[in-house]
């Protein structure tokens, strides 16, 4: 089959692995013996192996978690390796990967070129230790900083770093500290995303005990709007409501997310998106190995409707917003048909512009953005 003939797709793998729970996570992850990590891989090799994916072309893959490298490094080497088997990658293909302070070897990072990875994310949420142990991060500011450089050391050119904002006692003046700290060090990109306490979590009991002094709604706003300013300054691009980039470093995994494309998860939980149905593999990780990795699926066969709100409130996630063009040729009407009266009301409100023919937030509608998205959800 020639290439031109082939659709674009993103895969997600999910290593649902950790060294530690932090406490404010609610990701499906979890601490596990060598002996699970290594059966719970095989089944996910099975499940690749069992994929078709003769017609498409992978243009991304985004090993996630858990902690994707708090696994041993040879088993990413086969993953990728499967995948490659079983799919056909573009030339430029972006192959990112999670990666915690810590957690890295020079030995690992040899393994993961070796298996094709280009981008590395590293989480580090804070520069200052304190923060970092309220949170229940495995590691400190130095053991990052060693990271950092181990990283770069070994040729790695596209680095995301990860910070979180609205953090427990976080003052303005805190946060642009860590700001400050990793614009020096130069990544290609940087997300900050705001701290949501998420029920079921130990942060989520301890703020109902009252324990957690978290920033008020003014200070967020505050925190939120200096930090796409220092980094603006810093030519770091804003370019979703999270994401930073340097030009051309956006990551391009997350856009097909954000712009509807097609996508297949692999692992517990993962979710996937081909073309009108949406599919999430089970939760469960005894599950998931005892069928090696062949558990039944949860899907959900899209309406026009559900693919209208999608294209809505994933699209406005972007700065450059939704556009009028994409909507008619997705859907065959008008987005001023569907929405207007919606689209008029946060224009007037000063939430939301018109250029051409794109919709997108406002400075002021991006700081209330969950809001207003919800507004889009018929």
């Amino acid at each position: 089959m020639n290439n031109n003939d082939l659709r674009p797709l993103a895969i997600y793998i999910h290593i649902p692995f950790c060294e530690q729970k932090c406490r404010y996570c609610d990701f499906l992850s979890a601490q596990a013996t060598d002996e699970t990590k290594y059966k719970y891989v095989n089944a996910l090799l099975h499940e690749i192996m069992h994929t078709d994916g003769s017609h498409h072309i992978v243009t991304s893959v985004f090993i996630g978690g858990g902690t994707p490298s708090c696994v041993q490094s040879f088993y990413i080497v086969k993953i990728m390796e499967i995948l490659r088997r079983r799919f056909k990658f573009a030339e430029d293909a972006e192959i990112s990967m999670e990666v915690n302070p810590g957690t890295v070897r020079k030995s690992s990072l040899a393994d993961y070129k070796l298996a094709g990875v280009n981008r590395l994310s590293i989480g580090l949420q804070s520069t200052f230790d304190d923060e970092l142990r309220k949170l229940g991060r495995i590691h400190d500011y130095k053991i990052f900083l060693n990271s950092y450089g181990i990283i770069r050391a070994a040729g790695f050119d596209n680095v995301n770093i990860d910070l979180m904002s609205s953090l427990p006692n976080q003052t303005v003046e805190k946060m642009q500290i860590s700001l400050e700290r990793v614009v020096g060090l130069h990544p290609e990109h940087i997300s900050v995303y705001s701290l949501i306490i998420e029920e079921g979590t130990p942060f989520a009991k301890a703020a109902a005990e009252g324990e957690l002094k978290l920033p008020d709604e003014d200070t967020e706003i505050e925190i939120d709007r200096m930090t796409r300013s220092y980094l603006a300054e810093h030519g770091y691009m804003r370019y979703e409501i999270s994401n930073y980039s340097k030009p051309g470093f956006e990551c391009r995994h997350n856009l097909v997310y954000w712009n509807r494309g097609e996508y297949l998860g692999f692992g517990i939980g993962a979710a996937s998106l081909m073309g009108h149905t949406r599919f999430s593999n089970t939760r469960h990780l005894k599950q998931y190995i005892a069928s090696n990795g062949m558990a039944g699926v949860k899907t959900q066969i899209l309406s026009e409707k559900d693919e209208m709100e999608e294209f809505m409130f994933l699209g406005l996630r972007k700065v450059e917003g939704v556009s009028e063009e994409d909507f008619k040729k997705n859907f065959g009407r008008e987005m001023t048909d569907v929405y207007g009266e919606i689209l008029e009301k946060q224009k007037s409100d000063g939430m939301i512009e018109h250029l051409k023919d794109r919709w997108a937030f406002s400075e002021t509608g991006l700081d209330v953005s969950n809001a207003l998205m919800a507004e889009y959800l018929f």
